[in-house]
């Protein structure tokens, strides 16, 4: 067994990620689907993912790196 804490950080901090991720679209977008209907799901889900765009292009910035 390694001894990484470094490594296992990291993989403790993605599986985070993907679960509060998986939580949001899976339990938000379901109770929406229950609550209001597939067309409100269907926005909602579009919503999140507009939400998530410029997230996503400003840790795309912050981890490039010129020249390797």
């Amino acid at each position: 067994m390694s001894r990484d804490l470094r490594s296992y950080m990291k993989d403790t901090s993605v599986r985070l990620i993907v679960g509060a991720l998986a939580l949001l679209f899976i339990v938000g977008d379901g109770l929406i689907w229950l609550i209001y209907g597939f067309g409100a799901a269907v926005m909602g889900l579009l919503c999140m993912l507009g939400a998530f765009v410029p997230i996503g292009l400003i840790l795309l910035f912050l981890n490039y790196q010129i020249g390797s």
